[in-house]
């Protein structure tokens, strides 16, 4: 199995500081999609590991968060393309839960779920907690510049095996190209 890890929020669809709150919030990075469908055509199950504390601080509800991811499957769908299943963690820091990236819990529910390694693996993702959890489960940590990452790449907080790449479909292109 080709798999592939994708952070969500300023990866795939642009951040907000105030949260992606619902579906009309929801706005894809410009070639995000595209990198998804192209992954797929290539054979890759694409899914998506987020934190979303958002839930624990009361902004939206768990309906409001199916919505959109809904929303960005749907968007997804319109280029031939789609995420395979959705991790996500509703916590904050203070839950001190074992799924809130940059703990290593999502990456483990994917490995059960999949039933695979993670093992170079290449995970995406756009802040230094997305790439200190792939490292933790010996997945490739794949740095964007999209989201936070121009300040994470700035202040050098990542694990030293990082790829940098300016966006997911820069990202793609070399993953698809390395096989």
């Amino acid at each position: 199995m080709k798999l592939i890890i994708l952070d969500r929020d300023g990866v795939i669809n642009v951040d907000s500081m105030h949260y992606i709150k619902s579906p009309e919030e929801w706005v894809p990075i410009e070639g995000s999609l595209d990198a998804i469908s192209f992954l797929n055509k290539h054979g890759y199950t694409v899914v998506v590991a987020t934190n979303q504390s958002a839930i624990s601080k009361k902004l939206f509800s768990l309906s409001t968060l199916d919505e959109i991811h809904r929303k960005m499957q749907d968007e997804l769908m319109k280029k031939k393309g789609k995420i395979d299943k959705i991790f996500y963690c509703p916590h904050i820091d203070e839950d001190e839960c074992l799924c809130r990236k940059p703990k290593s819990g999502l990456m483990e529910k994917i490995k059960e779920h999949y039933n695979i390694s993670l093992k170079k693996v290449p995970a995406v993702g756009d802040s230094a907690r997305d790439l200190e959890a792939y490292y933790k489960s010996d997945a490739q940590p794949i740095l964007v510049r999209t989201g936070n990452g121009k300040t994470v790449e700035k202040n050098k907080t990542y694990p030293k095996n990082t790829l940098i790449f300016d966006n997911l479909l820069e990202a793609s292109k070399f993953i698809v190209k390395s096989e």
